[in-house]
């Protein structure tokens, strides 16, 4: 009988091999030893239980071949067979380890009724929330095995969001019990056999872009590479004093705020409808949302027309923030298409919810949204976002950069919201804010040999007004 030989793990490692959690995520960032672990924990699992059914998924075919298949084959040797048209090892004790990969969700289909008792979704962040969940409905079966799913991950891709939620932030939702979510953050200082065989990995991470270094080196889930509005931040810390987070705590509005409304449609995919008030200096606040998504992300409601507009009429004649308010409207000009009979802007205005044709050039629109997020000095923005908009909180740090047009937004995203509030932004435009000029207070020679205060040198910086850009200027710049 031919004997397997497994090194020693380390710590990280052994503590992933020991995790008995149903959902155990592990690394958060690059050289943690992941792949490694993935297939010492798939061979140990399978050799110790007869007949056990262990699925390993990565984004495309190569990429399994590379890092698991071509690996495993060799290690298991005359213990396991290998099946190249089925894709499995397969061993005398009666059990597998499968593979499959899923690019796109059409890959899905090879997964309708199949079983599995442990599931192993390596580099989980190139997935979809849609698709782990797909994937993971498989993990069923009439049997005494463990029901595991490990995803392993770093920062970054489609998935981040939803990784980042169980596993980092741990914020759950209903059906999700936080006791059966384990998170085990490995970097690559955790990995000393790759720092032995490679000592100078370390510097290629910190030689990194920063956000990319960020990510890869650190192990930080609030910003990767590709993010399109990367210059957004919650930090709950900061809701109650409004410094440099641009989400905050609800308060109630002065009564004299201009209120407006914008909207972007959909039906199969969520539509977007997002209230805003206006205070004296310009800064806007985004009150209240409505998003037409099910559970499932960038999934619509498919509310008809007529459904839509109700709902909106009847939040703006009940909702507190709203009621009895006069509220301007701005939406996408595509509303007003009634090639194919009634168009939707006319049923909104059967509702009395009325809408003027919003500006939808896409790069001056982005533009604008990145100005409102600048922060002054002091750590204030142009753009708040009350807590409980939780669509625009979800989505829009999702957002990607487009491949091929380096400018834009990746449209493949769940752009709903953000489209709505370029339409917005693009019907109140400001010009960006000028950079502060630089404190020489450390080069004053009042500072250097008379030791007289800051406060005392330097004037007291003042937030700058916003200043409106008319529409000639967006023309000009479009």
């Amino acid at each position: 009988m031919k004997k397997l030989f497994i090194p020693e793990a380390q710590p990280k490692q052994k503590e992933f091999l020991k995790a008995n959690k149903k959902h155990i995520g592990f690394g958060g960032a690059r050289g943690g030893g992941k792949s490694w672990s993935v297939r010492t924990k798939a061979k140990l699992l399978a050799l110790r239980y007869k007949g056990i059914r262990i699925l390993i998924v990565r984004r495309t075919y190569p990429e399994l071949i590379n890092n698991h298949i071509n690996i495993l084959k060799a290690e298991l040797l005359n213990i396991a067979r290998y099946n190249d048209k089925d894709k499995v090892l397969k061993f005398a004790n009666g059990s597998s380890i499968n593979f499959t990969y899923c690019a796109k969700d059409g890959d899905l289909d090879r997964l309708q009724g199949v079983e599995y008792d442990v599931i192993f979704l390596d580099e989980a962040t190139q997935l979809s929330e849609y698709q782990m969940k797909t994937i993971t409905a498989c993990l069923r079966g009439v049997n005494d095995f463990p029901k595991r799913i490990y995803y392993t991950c770093n920062p970054g891709g489609q998935g981040h969001h939803y990784i980042k939620r169980i596993f980092i932030d741990r914020k759950y939702e209903v059906g999700e019990d936080p006791q059966e979510y384990e998170f085990i953050q490995s970097r690559v200082q955790d990995n000393h056999i790759l720092l032995e065989c490679q000592p100078d990995y370390v510097k290629q991470l910190e030689a990194l872009p920063p956000k990319l270094r960020k990510a890869w080196l650190e192990g930080d889930w609030n910003v990767f590479e590709g993010q399109f509005f990367e210059d957004f931040f919650d930090r709950p810390e900061h809701y109650a004093d409004r410094q440099w987070s641009h989400v905050i705590d609800p308060f109630a509005i002065d009564p004299a705020w201009k209120i407006y409304r914008s909207f972007d449609w959909g039906y199969n995919k969520p539509f977007s409808c997002g209230w805003w008030a206006v205070d004296y200096e310009g800064v806007v606040y985004r009150i209240l949302e409505l998003y037409g998504c099910t559970k499932t992300p960038n999934e619509g409601v498919k509310w008809t027309p007529p459904q839509v507009f109700a709902e909106i009429h009847r939040i703006e004649t009940e909702h507190p923030l709203l009621k009895g308010k006069k509220i301007s409207g701005v939406a996408d000009p595509a509303i007003w298409d009634a090639e194919t009979g009634e168009s939707i802007a006319d049923v909104a205005a059967k509702h009395q919810v009325f809408f003027q044709k919003g500006d939808h050039k896409r790069i001056p629109g982005w533009m604008q949204v990145h100005y409102r997020l600048q922060f002054d000095p002091n750590g204030f923005p142009m753009m708040y976002i009350f807590s409980n908009c939780k669509a625009f909180i979800r989505t829009m740090p999702l957002l990607m950069y487009d491949e091929h047009k380096p400018e834009d937004l990746d449209t493949a995203g769940e752009d709903h919201v953000a489209d709505e509030v370029r339409y917005f932004l693009m019907s109140r435009p400001i010009k960006p804010r000028i950079a502060p000029a630089p404190d020489d207070y450390d080069t004053d020679p009042r500072s250097l040999f008379l030791d007289i205060p800051k406060t005392d040198i330097l004037p007291a910086t003042k937030r700058p007004r916003m200043e409106m850009i008319s529409n000639v200027d967006i023309q000009r710049n479009a």
